[in-house]
Order: structure tokens, then C-alpha cells, then sequence
């Protein structure tokens, strides 16, 4: 495992980290949750992310237990808030003062620790003024609840906003969550750039982009049983998007140039996002532990510039790289 820098910070995290969204709390036991997490951090993951909307909090509960008995100072510990969680109530969700405060206080029970070293906003609030924000998340970190600040899918004009008013309040914005694959490069115009200026590192998500660039999908064949596209708790409204027969049969070129590296199609896909020097990390997640202990092998890869060209020439014109997509597919209010 190798470690990288947060941002424009002294904290370093794990190049592989470990991610639990749609797993721990849904789709599989506690049990099996454990063993994954045992498989990361076996491997040398130390950084680990998740969010209060998980599974409706049971994500972080299950993380919590998973961890409890390790030495807190060895561990990376990330969430989020945002996204509804409980009843759904109208205060619930956004990123109100209000939400805000009770929703960390709830992820540290959940997560049986006394503060987190990064707390994300999981969207961008358009309900709430951004100063009520920040000013929240400041009085968090000197409250010692959480370390540093991160933001997830903010466009580039609202995280240059977001680390005005972070250095302005005295505390460090230092990370964005955004997806980013081979496939879904919509950061690299605009989000990337502003990021590299400002000090802001990328964690990204998705990086096989929802299993896709693992190969196991096939042109004119229905999803395999058990996979993401058969999960109708979220999963295969995400990866819907990549499952036409034109990206597929690009995606399928991309077996040869694996092999020529040595390494499995969804190792290249991961190996890939951290060839980007303004990604710190990526998020990986797993329902097996043998998934960790394959996703890792990634780390530290280096690809050359004649391999990353013969991807580009593979994948083609199915890559999306509108910048736009950011805040087309932001939400335009609250959740409830």
C-alpha cells in the first residue's frame, strides 16, 4: 500500500481506500462486512469511508463495530452528510446548522469514535446559505468532532466558494468526492484544475465505474444474476447509464491491454484514476474479501504514457467528459 497527502495538508491516507456504500447495512450479513473490512486492513488500508445516508445509518454502525477494537490513531475515518436519514423529517437533510450539528453527533455515536478526520458534504445545499454552512462545519472542527473538511460532486465555482469562506473561518476545506473512471471524466476540465490551484486533493468513487470496467458485462447479453445491475437498492440505477452495447464493446478492448500490464481489468481501472496526481484516492468497496485483496494490487502501479494513450484509443468517443454533468446531475433542492 502507498500513502498520499489530503490536500494542501499533513494528512496522509491510503491510496486505496475503503469505501461502504451499497454493502455494509444492505447488501451483505455484518459478518461478511467484518471480514472485509479484516481484508483491508490486512492489505494496509487504513482510510475509511462512509456516510450517515448509507443504508439509513446502518452503514456506519456496522463500520463502527468493525473497527472498534483497532488503534483509532492508525485509522482515517470519513463521512458524510446531506442526503435524508431517520424518518425523512423536513429538517432531515441539507445543510442547515441544524442538520448539521445533530448529524455528526450521530455519525461519531454510530461510528463509536470522538471525532472524524474528514466530514464531507456530501452535495452542495442549495436551500441553505453557504456561510450557514461553513460556519457550522468551523465550529465542528474546533469542537475537535471533525479534523478537516471535504466536500462530494460540488462544481468548481462552489468549491472555490467553499474554500474562500473555509480559510476566511480559520479551518482547512481540503478534499473533493466526485466519480471519476475511464468512462466518466467530467472532472478533468474544470474540477481538477481548480482543485490543483486551490489545494484541494480528489477521492474518487466509482473508478470501475459500477463493475462495468471489470468486463463482466457483456454487448447483447442481460446483466449477470447477482451483479450491480440486478440491484434494484440502488445499484443498477447508477451503472444503467454504462450498459449500452457501444461502451461495452469498448470496454471489452481493454482486456488485451490489462493482460499486457499484468493485471486484471478492474486493477487497471483503479490503477488508472490514481495515474491523475490530483487524486489522493480510490474509493473501493466489496461484498467478498477477496475483492479487497485483488483491488489492491493496483496500488502504487505506475502506467506509461503508451499504455494510457492505447486505453484512450480503445475507449473512444463513449468517454464523457462534459463538465457540465456536475451540476446537471446535482439536485436542484433538498431531498426529502
Amino acid at each position: 500500500m502507498e500513502y498520499r497527502y489530503l490536500g494542501n495538508s499533513g494528512l496522509k491516507i491510503s491510496e486505496i481506500t475503503y469505501g461502504n456504500w451499497l454493502t455494509h447495512g444492505s447488501q451483505v450479513e455484518n459478518d461478511v462486512a467484518a471480514q472485509c473490512v479484516r481484508a483491508a486492513l490486512d492489505a494496509g488500508i487504513s482510510t475509511f469511508d462512509t456516510a450517515d445516508t448509507y443504508a439509513n445509518t446502518a452503514a456506519e454502525t456496522v463500520l463502527g463495530e468493525a473497527l472498534k477494537n483497532e488503534r483509532r490513531e492508525s485509522l482515517e475515518i470519513f463521512t458524510k452528510v446531506y442526503w435524508p436519514t431517520g424518518p425523512g423529517g423536513k429538517n432531515d437533510t441539507g445543510l442547515s446548522r441544524k442538520h448539521i450539528m445533530e448529524s455528526i453527533n450521530g455519525s461519531l455515536r454510530r461510528l463509536q469514535t470522538d471525532y472524524v478526520d474528514l466530514y464531507q458534504a456530501h452535495r452542495y445545499d442549495t436551500e441553505t446559505p453557504l456561510e450557514e454552512t461553513m460556519q457550522a462545519f468551523a465550529d465542528i472542527v474546533r469542537q475537535g468532532k471533525a479534523l478537516y473538511i471535504g466536500v462530494s460532486e460540488w462544481t468548481a465555482d462552489q468549491i472555490r466558494e467553499g474554500v474562500r469562506l473555509s480559510k476566511e473561518l480559520g479551518f482547512q476545506l481540503i478534499s473533493s468526492q466526485p466519480q471519476y473512471s475511464m468512462l466518466w471524466r467530467v472532472i478533468e476540465p474544470e474540477v481538477v484544475p481548480t482543485c490543483e490551484e486551490l489545494g484541494v486533493s480528489q477521492i474518487v468513487w466509482s473508478p470501475i465505474a459500477q463493475g462495468v470496467l471489470t468486463g463482466k458485462y457483456k454487448p447483447g447479453q442481460p446483466p449477470p444474476a447477482g451483479s450491480r445491475a440486478t440491484d434494484e437498492k440502488g445499484g443498477a440505477d447508477f451503472v444503467k447509464r454504462f450498459l449500452r452495447d457501444d461502451v461495452l464493446e469498448r470496454v471489452e478492448q481493454l482486456g488485451p491491454i490489462a493482460d499486457d500490464a499484468g493485471l486484471t481489468m478492474a486493477q487497471l481501472a483503479v490503477a488508472w484514476v490514481l495515474q491523475n496526481p490530483n487524486v489522493a484516492a480510490a474509493l473501493v468497496g466489496a461484498s467478498r474479501p477477496e475483492q479487497v485483496s485483488e483491488n489492491v494490487k493496483a496500488a502504487g502501479v505506475k502506467l506509461d504514457s503508451a499504455l494510457m494513450k492505447r486505453i484512450d484509443d480503445a475507449l473512444g468517443d463513449v468517454v464523457v467528459r462534459d463538465a457540465g454533468k456536475t451540476a446537471e446531475l446535482a439536485p436542484k433542492g433538498r431531498v426529502a
